[in-house]
Formats: C-alpha cells, structure tokens, sequence
C-alpha cells in the first residue's frame, strides 16, 4: 500500500524557466508546480525551524522559502512586511465578514484615513531571501490583497455599494488612493533582480458573478490593474492574476489588462480541465486541482486527476500543477503530497 503522507525524497533542482515557460504558453521541461501558499504545518514538516533560527530576521519568510524548495517548486512567493490598509476588521476567527472592519464611510473618514507608503515597506526582506536562494529558484512577489479586496477591507462591501449610489465620486476618489499605492508597491517589488514574476491577487467574484457589476468593475477596478501589469511588464517580468469567482463575463477586460495566467480555480464555477481547453491559448493556466476536492477525496483520487491534468497539458504546455486556490490547514497533508507527486516522480 502506498504511504503518502511522506515529504518528497527528490524534488530536484530549482529552475525558474520552467515556470517562465508556462507562463509563455509554452511547455516546459518537466512538469511545473505552482502554488499561492501552504500552511504552517506544511512549513514545519517541510522545512523544520530550530529555536536558533526562529530568532533570526524573517524567519518564516526564510522557512517558507526552504519548504518551497523542498516541495520542488522552482519559485518562492513573498509579500513585503510593513504595507498594508488598516482597518478595524478582527482575524481572531476564521470566518471574516465582508461587512467587517470599514473604516471609511464618507469624505470626513476618507480625509482622515491613515493611507500606507509604500516607500516605507520593509524590501529588505527580498534581498535577506535572495541571499538564500539556490540557484535557478526566483521570488515571485505578491500583494497585501488587491485593489477591490482593499477598497473592500477599509469601506465594508455594504458601504461600499451604498457610496456606489450615493458618492461614486467618493468611490472613485478610494479606488484612485489605493490603486496608486498597489502600482507604486508592484513598481519596487517588481524591479528586485531575485524577483522572476508577481502575482496581482485580487478577488473579483462569487460562484455566479462578479463582487460588483461588470460595469463598475471596468469603471473603478480593472484600470488600476492594467497599471500594476503594465508596472510590472516594465521590468520584464509576467503576471499571473490571482482572483477567485466567476470570470467568463469579463474575458475580454483580462485580456486587456494584459495578464499572462490566470490562477484560482473552483468545480463548482469551472473544473480546470475545461478552464485548460477553452481559455489555455489567451493566458496560461495555474493550479486548478479544487480545494474541496483535495479535501475530500482519496489520495489516490487526488494523485490520478493530478496526473490526468499534466497527461493533458504535457504536449501543449501553459500549465503549472497546484490547487485551485491553496493549501490551507484543513487540507490533509497525504493528499497534498499525494498531488505534488504526479508532478516529481518525473524528476
């Protein structure tokens, strides 16, 4: 019987052209994962932390970057301490309400928030991870959440579509700061020679459609996010948009923002494989294997739909194995090695 709960004995050495291959559209060496992020026990188990490394600066940005290593990816994602938006939203629990933690609610509050600087950001930590990086593996650089996302986080959804009717001008002005931000964020991210792509992560969507209507979303979103491509094409690196939801209504808006994946991925919305045949040759596709679907089923399960997708994608490329969102912790660990494994044991 196999044992899958085990940690990768090979997982080979990192090359970051395979996943710029990809990217490209095109294949890749060997089959390519990709993932957004793991889990804590995952880091543990991956890459063990000793008491005298958890006192060293950015201990768990250098844990996880070892733990993707041992995984066999061929990047790390980083996203950069000291930037975010506050607001009054609690993370105690696991559940968080979209409603939650406004803290602007008309012109007063929008004057009085304390916007971030994103000059401010603590960038070392990409040159304290690039030091530490093998050769051939890259950073691949992140957000503190995305445009909606933030204007989300800091008005609260019902505020938000409340202002839409009564202040858009108001809405627009909150769009326009944090959009300005997240640009000018991706701007020095983007230029750090360790960094070989970013990820724009932003949820736009439900199961049905988009957060807001495909119009507002042309009006007040997905400019700012052409921007934060196009800031990012400048120093030559790809952008893999991460956005959960429905996206087919809004196609079109993607391909002139200009992104080069797409990643995140629901059965219930479209199951990858579909995703993969219509979508494949407008940008490349990242990830797919549904979250609830490594949840609950078999290892072997998990392992042979896995190895269906590469079998799939192997002669046409643009595709990278992971889940169709993350690993989170309730996500058991035999069935996330059982899904890495289709793409190692070819290494």
């Amino acid at each position: 019987m196999t044992d899958w709960n085990q940690t990768p004995k090979n997982p080979g050495k990192p090359n970051f052209e395979n996943l710029l291959a990809v990217f490209r559209g095109k294949v890749p060496e060997r089959p390519t994962l990709f993932e957004f992020f793991l889990n804590d026990r995952l880091h543990q188990k991956l890459a063990p932390l000793t008491d005298t490394e958890t006192d060293r600066p950015y201990a768990s940005e250098r844990q996880v970057l070892q733990a993707y290593l041992q995984a066999g990816y061929d990047h790390v994602n980083v996203r950069i301490p000291n930037f975010d938006f506050p607001s009054y939203r609690q993370y105690e629990t696991r559940t968080i309400s979209i409603n939650e933690g406004g803290m602007i609610r008309d012109r007063a509050s929008f004057e009085a928030y304390p916007w971030p600087d994103p000059e401010a950001a603590d960038y070392a930590v990409l040159d304290a991870l690039a030091a530490e990086l093998p050769d051939g593996m890259k950073l691949i650089a992140y957000g503190p959440n995305g445009v909606l996302e933030n204007v989300i986080q800091i008005v609260g959804f019902e505020t938000l579509c409340f202002l839409l009717a009564d202040d858009p001008a108001l809405v627009g002005a909150i769009f326009d700061q944090v959009g300005a931000c997240l640009v000018r964020y991706y701007e020095i991210v983007s230029a750090h020679s360790a960094v070989g792509a970013c990820i724009d992560n932003d949820d736009w969507g439900f199961k049905t459609q988009t957060m807001l209507s495909p119009r507002q979303m042309r009006q007040f979103v997905f400019p700012w996010h052409k921007r934060i491509v196009a800031a990012v094409h400048a120093a030559g690196k790809p952008v893999v948009l991460h956005s959960c939801g429905h996206f087919e209504r809004i196609l079109e808006d993607m391909d002139e923002i200009g992104i080069d994946a797409r990643h995140s991925y629901e059965d219930t919305i479209i199951p990858v494989e579909e995703a993969y045949e219509k979508y494949h040759h407008r940008f490349a596709i990242f990830g797919g294997m549904d979250v609830d679907f490594v949840c609950r089923a078999t290892p072997e399960e998990v392992y042979q739909r896995a190895k269906a997708m590469l079998e799939r994608t192997a002669i046409r490329g643009g595709y990278a194995l992971g889940t169709g969102n993350s690993v989170p912790d309730y996500v058991p660990d035999e069935n996330y090695f059982a899904m890495i494994r289709a793409a190692l044991e070819f290494r």
